[in-house]
């Protein structure tokens, strides 16, 4: 009875070993709100997600593979709270990676955020959801985004991050386009963040196998935390054939307590001429916002968003960031110029 008792314990002791060497996690964020919208004279009141987070569904995890070295894994879906439905294009529509790490860094490859995302989205006031979402000038098809599959994430991506080095850190990424046009990418992103400040860089380019043309992007990004305020900001342009778009953003978060008051203000500067050979110069638009969030806990919070963007020319951009289509007629339509207002209030859950 002994010696059972002694074969049981080891037993359990070997089990916790192993346990504490590996682990997985299921999390998610839940985001549900009211919108109302309005581009020009149409309106349209709906339930709506992602105010002020991505809604998500994710599995992560990581194996110890002793000598300091780890194996890790990332898969998210996105879905949809308000209609129970997920990405129509992919499942792990968000990501699904595979990483080695170590004391050299990290080594990841498959599905994520490409670097010219984050190089400005990490400094976006408004966390780029939202109808304050400055991501909505980021998808521009007049300076070529529409022609290349890597605006926001890549396939087939292989990057590599390094480890910490006293502030400095940096990203090297590179996507095989496997004969698909508008998938071949390469970029790259170097910062400094220690205490208060967050500065980086970042530049990449996406071939457009169609026409052997390249999809260009250069970033620069920085953010200071004050205490009070938290003062954040970009310059971002955007380049393809003969046009250009530039975009600045500055922006401001205010926490009091429980609450964070936000207000940011974005200035799209189009230069040059479109795949027609038609000047874009007058294309410009301004958006202002500001946003209040409540949090209820760490995991819950309350949340409002107002934000105008002003177009000029012919210039279409609007706060929900796509307009009506055959595919999609209940959306606001909105004419070249028109200005775009949207209002929104919503609870955000993570777990």
């Amino acid at each position: 009875m002994k010696k059972s008792l002694l074969v049981l314990a080891a037993l359990g002791a070997f089990a916790g070993a192993a346990s504490a060497q590996s682990s997985v996690t299921l999390f998610g964020i839940l985001d549900v709100g009211a919108r109302y919208t309005k581009n020009g004279d149409q309106k349209l009141k709906t339930l709506s997600t992602d105010g002020i987070n991505s809604s998500r569904l994710g599995f992560r995890g990581v194996e110890d593979l002793g000598g300091g070295l780890k194996a890790g894994f990332w898969l998210e879906s996105a879905v949809n709270p308000d209609s129970g439905t997920a990405n129509s294009t992919r499942f792990w529509h968000r990501r699904s990676t595979v990483s080695l790490i170590g004391n050299f860094g990290e080594i990841r490859a498959g599905r994520e955020l490409t670097a010219t995302f984050t190089g400005f989205a990490d400094y976006d006031t408004f966390g780029t959801n939202g109808v304050a979402d400055v991501g909505h000038f980021n998808a521009a098809s007049t300076v070529g985004a529409g022609n290349v599959d890597t605006v926001t994430r890549s396939d087939n991506m292989v990057s590599y991050y390094t480890p910490a080095l006293g502030g400095f850190y940096a990203r090297a990424s590179v996507a095989a386009g496997e004969g698909v046009n508008g998938k071949k990418h390469i970029a790259g992103r170097l910062g400094y963040a220690a205490g208060p400040l967050d500065v980086s860089g970042t530049y990449g380019t996406t071939e457009n196998i169609t026409d052997g043309e390249k999809y260009k992007k250069g970033i620069i990004g920085a953010s200071y935390d004050f205490g009070a305020v938290k003062v954040l900001g970009f310059g971002a342009q955007a380049k393809y054939l003969d046009a250009k778009q530039n975009v600045i953003q500055i922006g401001a978060s205010v926490p009091v307590g429980p609450s964070t008051f936000r207000a940011g203000y974005v200035r799209v500067d189009m230069k040059g001429t479109n795949a027609a050979g038609a000047s874009i110069d007058a294309n410009d638009a301004n958006q202002f916002a500001v946003g209040y969030q409540y949090d209820l806990s760490k995991r819950t919070a309350l949340y409002s968003t107002f934000a105008s963007i002003k177009n000029k020319g012919a210039a279409t951009y609007t706060v929900q960031g796509t307009t009506a289509t055959a595919s999609s007629p209940a959306l606001p339509f909105i004419s070249g110029g028109q200005k775009s207002q949207g209002f929104e209030a919503g609870i955000r859950h993570s777990f």
